[in-house]
């Protein structure tokens, strides 16, 4: 449930609980908050297990569609491509990792310039210029 919840979050709320409630309240709220998630807890696997009794069979067909959610919810393009149109291989995509230049390759490191010589920018247009025209573009 607070899997999320790190070790210095957890000690900011604690030290914010201690300065709220003081240190003779303190003991009974952590005991509430305990007792009160515990018994959430078991209300919500008690509902599961009430609904796996009532359902049987069906309760198993019922959590397919949630599974294929939630496996969707972690698809991104690529591991989507992979799945569908490549049948799990990637081999393609980790040869073109291997083709496509790094962002270090391309703009260098900041010890240095690239290895390649930059390309020269042509002049902006000047006011009212017309731009040169691609007779094979167009």
């Amino acid at each position: 449930m607070f899997s999320n919840i790190g070790w210095g979050e957890m000690m900011i709320l604690l030290v914010a609980a201690l300065v709220i409630l003081g240190p003779e309240r303190l003991p009974g709220a952590v005991r509430w908050t305990t007792r009160s998630l515990r018994q959430v807890r078991d209300y919500a696997s008690g509902a599961t297990e009430q609904l796996k009794q009532e359902l049987g069979p069906e309760f198993e067909e019922l959590r397919k569609p949630l599974a294929d959610l939630n496996e969707l919810r972690g698809m991104t393009p690529r591991s989507m491509v992979t799945k569908h149109l490549l049948n799990g291989d990637d081999s393609l995509f980790r040869d073109l990792d291997k083709a496509v230049p790094s962002k270090d390759e391309l703009f260098g490191t900041a010890s240095g310039m690239p290895d390649y010589p930059m390309p020269k920018l042509e002049k902006p247009l000047e006011r009212n210029e017309q731009p040169p025209i691609d007779t094979d573009a167009t």
